[in-house]
């Protein structure tokens, strides 16, 4: 086959060192924004960004020639230096260095979509440890719980 075609979505989580606060509502919207922007520069378009104070979901479908490792590492590393610009409260900002990768098929696009659009009112209710260690389990991800939290 003479040309390579791919269509795969994935759903991206990552949350801040410790899960700390510090994404408040007035750096969100940006950020969210910034992060499109480092996914469309790698060839990677973003469908929904949302999240938040302490994590970030985003849908996003995956460039054919990067890799997922090589995506979040681009996403993460400028997006902190980016945040770090944004505020002196945010001087020392850092993500977790993990991050949770999750398939996604064509048929639950708009509905994966739909639920990081409501993360505000779900996390209410569901921490975000909570929501990680579904997401884990839903998708068959061994995992030690020593390790999953920085």
């Amino acid at each position: 086959m003479p040309q390579s075609l791919s269509k795969l979505y994935v759903h991206l989580i990552f949350s801040t060192k410790c899960r700390e606060p510090l994404l408040v509502s007035s750096v969100r919207g940006h950020l969210y924004a910034y992060l499109a922007t480092v996914l469309k520069n790698q060839d990677c378009p973003a469908i929904r960004i949302g999240g938040t104070l302490d994590h970030v979901h985003g849908l996003f479908r995956l460039s054919k020639n990067l890799a997922l490792a090589q995506v979040v590492e681009e996403a993460k590393t400028s997006s902190s230096k980016w945040l770090k610009t944004q505020d002196g409260a945010l001087q020392s900002f850092h993500w977790q260095n993990g991050y949770g990768g999750f398939s996604v098929s064509p048929a639950e696009v708009d509905s994966v979509a739909a639920y990081i659009e409501g993360q505000e009112e779900h996390h209410r209710v569901v921490s975000f440890q909570e929501e990680y260690r579904k997401f884990l389990q839903e998708y068959g991800v061994g995992y030690d719980e020593r390790y999953v939290w920085d």
